[in-house]
């Protein structure tokens, strides 16, 4: 079978970051919004920003950094992105998820993941770390239209267990010895960047969402499709009760997430060091 495309980009870029160094990760995580201090934990063997390995897209978010990180944690190797790409940036799915091909490539064989949410579920307040148990995907796309490379993954990936439950398990013990509460939901992801309005505040409650966001959903896809285990978390950072609904601001979102970063790092930490 001859190579794909896809394929021959994946090859160039774990090229180039091999001769950066020869670490070989664990654990692959994606620090969005809400786990930046996790890149002051690792012990960084090799930064490399985005704009020097082949075919990564470079953030345009202003908290997203752009570098990828290597070297361990909780004495685990793990590759890190400090800094994701969004669809509603400009990027291709394939463009968003390339990535994840790389770091799977690399030699990881679990994903960890977190966002920042609009909370849609009234248990929910601004602060609150949530595990994600499901997702539905409303951005009107999908990473794995086109062409299949059956060397990368099966045409039709199950994704009866998106997120999986072992993970999900071993985070709610490790939340529960560490004395930080979580909470478990369904994440919706829309294409942004806008917020939502009202009316699609109540419609994505109706469907069965807990959070929204603008991101995750295309990376899990292509990590279930590289038979990957993921994890993911969700930071709320605004309560959307479209009845009781007020202006938010980038800014105040930031600082929510700020403020639950600490706890949320550790819970990682100590994840980590469980795997």
């Amino acid at each position: 079978m001859p190579t794909s495309l896809l394929r021959e980009h994946i090859d160039e870029s774990v090229a180039i970051i091999r001769k950066h160094t020869p670490l070989i990760p664990d654990i692959a995580i994606v620090m969005g919004t809400g786990l930046a201090r996790l890149a002051d934990i690792i012990e960084v063997e090799c930064v490399l920003p985005y704009k020097q390995i082949p075919h990564f897209p470079l953030a345009t978010v202003e908290t997203h950094k752009g570098k990828l990180l290597l070297g361990t944690l909780n004495e685990k190797n793990v590759v890190a992105m400090q800094g994701r790409f969004h669809y509603y940036e400009g990027y291709t799915m394939q463009q968003i998820t390339f990535p994840i091909r790389v770091m799977k490539a690399l030699g990881a064989k679990t994903l960890i993941m977190c966002n920042a949410t609009g909370g849609l579920n009234p248990r929910y307040k601004k602060g609150d770390i949530i595990i994600i148990d499901d997702h539905i995907n409303l951005q009107g796309d999908n990473p794995l239209i086109g062409q299949n490379d059956n060397t990368l993954g099966q045409r039709f990936p199950d994704m009866i267990e998106p997120y999986s439950n072992y993970l999900i398990e071993l985070a709610e013990k490790t939340a529960r010895e560490k004395n930080i509460v979580i909470q478990r939901g369904v994440y919706v992801s829309v294409a942004g960047p806008n917020l939502e309005t009202k009316a699609e505040y109540r419609f994505l409650k109706t469907i069965g969402a807990d959070v929204v966001g603008m991101s995750t959903v295309p990376e899990t896809i292509v990590a279930v499709h590289s038979d990957m285990r993921v994890l993911a978390f969700s930071i709320v950072t605004d309560e959307c009760f479209p009845d009781a609904l007020k202006p938010v601001s980038v800014e105040d979102i930031i600082a929510t997430a700020n403020k639950a970063e600490p706890a949320l790092a550790d819970l990682i930490m100590g994840i980590v060091g469980k795997l």
